[in-house]
């Protein structure tokens, strides 16, 4: 098959999944093309079915913002009728299943099927923005075929828009060949000199995802057990965590390692990966945190459930509850056998449930089952 692919290209849960999964394609034999403002994250090496084109957007006077939507449905439609795609996949509705739209509006008979990945945000937060209502609901609504990431997301979708598509959910999916455990790991004795535990968290450090009961649940933790708290990632609320660390004397304790691109070099020195969010369609870093065996903590009413088998792979508490949080992570850290009891069936349910070639392979079949269309 020929694929066009657009997606945010930042660090985040959709364009890690975007670039993934078009490297996993082009090595599976099918012709990707990548369509972006920048090269999309997690592509690092060269392969020879996977393209990558570039949207640029000019400035004018007339224009106060750089029109991005338009350029990039130009460059879609461009891109569609160069190499004659079959199909064109936008990762996140907004603006992406929009401007694979005007695509197709725009190259008329013979344009390829669109398919649209839901996310997250697109539907709990940018979607049920009101200026954004319509326009999300219709781009939804609109395109041949369309995926959620989890249960939960699809259950939002169609209780924030009313929209009855046939709606297909495919889970996000990791490479366990890549993510896996690593014991003797050099970098984790160079953090925990003192065999202290370490917790982490992933994130884009964006409000959503609670930062400060991070901090907070980090700070019962480590008043029951010597440990260190490693943060990763950037965004709008680290400056807000610093401060956290600040007051509650933890500045020895917590380590801010910035954006990371080789994350399967980092996770599988945790013991604890703690993700309290208030909104988490699935919680890809929580998947890759599992794959590499360490037990993970989250909410329950997101997506979390869906991955993490509460009493067995981690624990999904209520919302804000840090209390709670701290409590289980503790029994963890302090009962070794149960944590290796954790770690095991972190790692078997990954490998069991969420292994790359499983879910590429039900990609490709959504794709064939549209095409046929």
């Amino acid at each position: 098959m020929r694929i066009g692919i657009t997606c945010h290209p930042v660090t985040g849960g959709s364009g890690v999944v975007a670039s993934e999964l078009g490297i996993a394609l082009a090595e599976r034999g099918h012709q990707v093309h990548l369509v972006s403002y920048e090269l999309p994250v997690r592509v690092d090496r060269f392969l020879e079915n996977l393209y990558y084109h570039q949207v640029e957007v000019s400035v004018y006077p007339l224009f106060k913002y750089p029109p991005y939507t338009l350029a990039l449905a130009a460059k879609l439609a461009e891109v569609a009728k160069t190499w004659k795609l079959d199909l064109l996949h936008a990762h996140y509705a907004i603006p992406h299943a929009t401007c694979c739209y005007l695509a197709r509006v725009m190259l008329g008979d013979g344009a390829p099927k669109i398919i649209t990945t839901l996310h997250g945000t697109d539907i709990t937060l940018v979607g049920s923005d009101k200026s954004f209502y319509e326009i999300t609901k219709f781009s939804i609504e609109a395109s041949d075929g369309v995926t959620c990431v989890s249960n939960y997301l699809k259950e939002e979708m169609c209780r924030e828009f009313d929209v009855c598509v046939d709606t297909r959910v495919i889970y996000n999916f990791v490479d366990t060949d890549r993510y896996k455990p690593d014991g003797s790991c050099e970098f984790r004795r160079n953090i925990a000199p003192n065999g202290e535990k370490i917790v982490m968290h992933v994130s884009n450090f964006r409000p959503l995802k609670r930062i400060g009961d991070v901090v907070d649940t980090f700070r019962l933790i480590r008043s029951g057990t010597s440990s260190k708290l490693l943060m990763i990632g950037e965004g709008p609320e680290l400056a807000s965590a610093r401060e956290l660390v600040a007051q509650y004397h933890l500045k020895d304790d917590v380590v801010f390692l910035g954006n990371q691109e080789n994350i399967e070099h980092i996770l599988p020195i945790g013991d604890l990966l703690l993700l309290p969010s208030e909104h988490e369609s699935f919680g890809l870093a929580a998947l890759e945190a599992l794959a590499c065996g360490v037990p993970v903590i989250g909410t329950s009413h997101t997506g979390i459930p869906e991955l993490v088998d509460n009493g067995k792979s981690g624990y999904t508490l209520p919302l804000g509850d840090t209390e709670t949080m701290a409590k289980k992570g503790l029994e963890l850290l302090s009962n070794p056998e149960k944590h290796k009891r954790f770690s095991e069936y972190a790692r078997k349910s990954v490998v069991d449930r969420f292994q790359q070639d499983m879910i590429v392979k039900q990609y490709e079949d959504y794709y064939e089952e549209i095409l046929a269309k």
